[in-house]
């Protein structure tokens, strides 16, 4: 059976963009395969550097998937910080990856023209990740076009492992996603934390209302017919809603005497019916974080166990055991 391995960046609360075009996907692919799903705290402390933040964002991070019906008694779900065993082997990849390699990587480039804000984290993240990936005999590893290479870069890495010392590995490949859903924030960008144009579904309603009121709209009057295509309210709709809720929706816009603000308080009340279940057990895992901690812990254990039977033949072929 394939294994498939996901790393999620612990950055909060999953926004509307996180959700419809990872999570959801995902916990829909686990159904199938053998799934990881690892917390990636590790890869957090190159750039989130409070303590509480942190463990936070972890916790926020874990809820969200929990709550939208990962599967945890099948799959695997874990904190990347509880497995000191890739920090071991990262080190080990750290000696055959050639400097150039990293110098070329997207996370390091997209920084280079500024070096004072660079960390060695930053610069050698791509073997972090290489060592995620590997430790686990993952197959898959799901991916947007933009982590394409930092696949490619573990690929590498791990052949040329292979080569030097002996079979060892599993060269994983690459599933992207051809038709991978593009979120529009509030502003009509890609919806994104930094840009500050997500929509938290999973936050408290007020929050949540205030953030779908402030969707950038056109200055047509209540009594004028809109182009629904031409508007973000809809195009986030569209993407939420069934097919009869959808053709409504347009039909609204088209005929006239309907509001943005009409449209707005459609969105916000599909959101909060549609995600009805996800929102109440997301609030009662943050409020119970103990459960959370359970989860985690249960799923480093799995973890730990391919872990160490990795890094034995690992430690076995560079002539340490």
């Amino acid at each position: 059976m394939s294994r498939i391995l996901t790393g999620i960046q612990s950055s909060g609360v999953p926004h509307l963009g996180n959700i419809l075009g990872a999570i959801i996907p995902a916990v829909e692919l686990s159904k199938t395969f053998e799934s990881f799903f690892f917390i990636a705290d590790l890869h957090a402390i190159t750039t989130v550097k409070d303590a509480t933040d942190l463990k936070q964002n972890t916790l926020a991070t874990a809820a969200a998937w929990l709550a939208f019906g990962l599967d945890t008694n099948t799959n695997i779900l874990y904190r990347q910080s509880d497995i000191p065993q890739v920090t071991e082997l990262m080190w080990y990849l750290n000696c055959i990856t050639p400097y150039p390699m990293l110098a070329n990587a997207h996370s390091f480039k997209d920084k280079s023209n500024k070096l004072s804000d660079v960390n060695a984290g930053l610069f050698t993240y791509p073997v972090l990740m290489a060592a995620d990936i590997i430790l686990y005999n993952a197959n898959i590893v799901p991916v947007g076009k933009d982590q394409l290479q930092h696949l490619e870069i573990t690929r590498d890495i791990a052949r040329s492992f292979n080569n030097i010392f002996g079979e060892t590995f599993i060269i994983p490949e690459a599933i992207t996603q051809e038709n991978h859903m593009i979120i529009p924030g509030t502003d009509g960008k890609k919806m994104s934390k930094s840009y500050n144009n997500y929509i938290n579904i999973l936050g408290p309603e007020k929050v949540l209302k205030k953030q779908i009121m402030s969707i950038v709209t056109d200055s047509k009057g209540l009594e004028e017919p809109k182009d629904p295509n031409g508007c973000h309210i809809f195009q986030l709709y569209k993407l939420i809603g069934n097919k009869d809720q959808i053709q409504d929706l347009n039909n609204n816009y088209i005929n006239g005497g309907f509001g943005y603000g009409h449209a707005k308080n459609e969105l916000l009340n599909l959101i909060l019916s549609k995600y009805k279940t996800p929102r109440l057990k997301f609030d009662e895992l943050m409020r119970n974080p103990q459960k959370i901690e359970d989860e985690l812990q249960k799923g480093s254990e799995k973890a730990k166990e391919i872990a160490n039977s990795v890094l034995k033949k690992v430690k076995t072929n560079l002539g340490l055991m």
